[in-house]
């Protein structure tokens, strides 16, 4: 996934393809998400700006939802299948793994709480595809498949 610069304009335009409705708040935010990658403080001003809300009312939300980073993603994101089952296969190792691994890359390493993979635990997804059955092995060759990732 790559990010773009904030565009005030790029901004407007997805939120008014929901109205500009406050209760739509949470469905405008996944689309600056698509679009951006992440949710900076300008967007979260605009946001309470054209939805006449206040700023804590939309920080709320994004600090609420694990998807919303607020920080830009790395030229790659990588979740790591955090929850109960995938524990119970190793994917706490695999997280370890996968940050000694990725040291220095351009890469956002990110727990998540289950894949729906679970009969093929530890599961991964890297930029959006998910992976069962993710040895440290199985890993560092999907890894090394990637664009721009050093070894």
């Amino acid at each position: 996934m790559t990010h773009q610069d904030y565009d005030r304009q790029a901004a407007t335009e997805i939120i008014a393809g929901f109205d500009a409705r406050p209760e739509m708040l949470v469905q405008i935010l996944h689309g600056f998400l698509d679009r951006f990658g992440w949710i900076s403080e300008d967007a979260i001003r605009q946001l309470a700006e054209e939805l006449n809300v206040s700023r804590a009312d939309v920080h709320g939300v994004v600090s609420y939802y694990h998807d919303f980073r607020t920080t830009a993603p790395g030229r790659h994101i990588v979740k790591l299948c955090a929850a109960e089952a995938c524990q119970a296969m190793g994917s706490r190792e695999l997280e370890a793994h996968a940050k000694t691994r990725l040291a220095g890359n351009d890469v956002t390493i990110e727990p998540v709480y289950c894949l729906g993979n679970c009969a093929c635990s530890p599961a991964v997804m890297i930029d959006g595809r998910t992976y069962g059955r993710v040895s440290k092995e199985r890993f560092d060759e999907i890894v090394d498949g990637l664009g721009g990732v050093r070894t």
